[in-house]
């Protein structure tokens, strides 16, 4: 399938302007922020659409009735191109597209909580969430904060580079100098050691969508809640829209979005491609 020239991308993000689920991953890489891949059906006149972001999300959207296009869709999902090495995270959009992809991949799916086995040769899915911020409920959850214990500091590229895990800047954001121009994150820290990490995993117009990682020596303590909140302030102290989207089956993620003010909005299908 036809990979598109960067150079035709605003074809691209005025098709973007008409998805109705929470789309900045896919906006950051069609406006420049970070280097993915998008595959249309036509060079110079696409109407099918998917977006790559170095992640491992993607977004189909557009029409859905390109049968050269929906062939090489599901080749892809099922990797039979052996062009992937690790699992993508599938969003489609409108309706129509999860609708059509429930029809004609039926044998091939199966859902998050039947596939105990962890089985790898099916699509499994899941279910994304989008969050709407209430400011209100914010302030309120803060206003009955027992006071932090311990620093949390803004991060550096220093930090940017000792961050690890799954979900941190550093496959957010295409370098360490990339992400001091365009980020900001705030992090906890146990002598050198990283331990928690809130960042801008995209920031697009007057939006930023929170990504939150502690490593695995430092749950349960709080870090989280704290390096979040001082973003969240951050968000409203420079007019940005903290914006909150993650798997429902995260229930830590689900959970502290919503004490955080976050309200659940739109649960949508959310499709593990298998390497």
């Amino acid at each position: 399938m036809i990979v598109l020239d960067k150079s035709k991308y605003l074809k691209v993000r005025i098709a973007l302007n008409e998805v109705g689920i929470n789309n900045l991953f896919a906006r950051a890489v069609v406006e420049g922020h970070v280097n993915g891949t998008v595959n249309v059906d036509n060079a110079e006149n696409p109407t099918s659409f998917y977006v790559r972001h170095p992640y491992g999300m993607s977004l189909l959207f557009g029409v859905t009735t390109n049968q050269v296009f929906n062939s090489w869709l599901f080749a892809h999902a099922l990797n039979l191109f052996r062009t992937r090495d690790r699992f993508e995270w599938l969003q489609a959009y409108p309706e129509k597209w999860n609708e059509q992809i429930a029809t004609q991949w039926q044998e091939y799916l199966i859902k998050a909580e039947e596939n105990t086995e962890g089985i790898n040769t099916l699509v499994e899915v899941n279910t994304r969430v989008n969050f709407k911020f209430n400011k209100e409920k914010y302030l309120d959850f803060k206003n009955r904060l027992t006071p932090n214990d311990f620093d949390i500091v803004q991060a550096d590229t220093r930090m940017f580079e000792q961050m690890k895990g799954t979900v941190i800047p550093g496959r957010f954001w295409d370098s360490a100098d990339d992400f001091s121009k365009r980020a900001v994150a705030f992090s906890v820290l146990d002598g050198d050691m990283v331990a928690c990490t809130a960042f801008s995993a995209f920031v697009i117009g007057q939006q930023l969508e929170i990504g939150i990682e502690t490593a695995d020596n430092y749950r349960g303590k709080g870090y989280a809640v704290g390096t979040c909140c001082a973003l969240i302030d951050y968000c409203m102290e420079n007019d940005y829209e903290p914006v909150w989207g993650c798997k429902l089956e995260n229930t830590p993620s689900y959970l502290l979005a919503q004490k955080l003010g976050f309200e659940p909005t739109i649960y949508w299908p959310f499709y593990r491609l298998n390497d």
